[in-house]
């Protein structure tokens, strides 16, 4: 059995992909590390953006593992143009999987490329990764692992929050459960 623990990043300062934990999210990536600390863990991959970093940097240092990135698990843009609707842009796309705004990528390409990260995980070696990302991403890689997944499960996501996604090694049946209680 492999079992990837899907992270999203602890409170940040900004957007920007240098945005910096605030000290609440600074707070709940101890915690965070504290939460895994018990837990069997033999890779960190996570986005690039300082926010994923910092959201395991506590747990990477308590644990000896090195924190590797991948540019795949980088925040999704929805739009390089300001859009006073975000929110409804961002419910469309959960259902139109195919629409693009000027600037973004469409919900198809952001989940194809993030359900790819979590596929290379469940080819290698090793059976526990932390996988550390952003919330539109994580809300699309767990669409890729099963549909009912949309814009609710994005609304309802914390900063942190945690995802246990579980497989068999043989199998294509991923099995998914939250283990982060807020």
């Amino acid at each position: 059995m492999k079992r990837i623990y899907l992270v999203r990043h602890c409170k940040a300062a900004g957007q920007e992909p240098e945005a910096p934990l605030t000290e609440e999210g600074v707070t709940q990536a101890e915690r965070l590390a504290d939460f895994f600390a018990g837990m069997k863990v033999d890779r960190i991959v996570a986005s690039p953006f300082e926010r994923a970093v910092a959201t395991i940097r506590p747990y990477a240092a308590r644990s000896g593992i090195a924190i590797e990135t991948d540019g795949r698990l980088s925040e999704r843009v929805l739009s390089t143009e300001p859009l006073p609707d975000w929110m409804e842009h961002l419910r469309t796309s959960f259902t139109d999987m195919e629409a693009r705004l000027p600037g973004g990528e469409s919900s198809r390409e952001a989940m194809e490329r993030g359900a790819g990260v979590i596929e290379e995980c469940w080819r290698r070696p090793e059976s526990n990764t932390i996988v550390v990302t952003h919330g539109n991403l994580m809300a699309l890689i767990l669409k890729a692992c099963d549909e009912r997944f949309g814009y609710e499960a994005w609304k309802s996501l914390t900063n942190p929050d945690v995802y246990e996604l579980r497989k068999a090694d043989g199998t294509r049946e991923i099995s998914i459960r939250r283990l982060w209680e807020a």
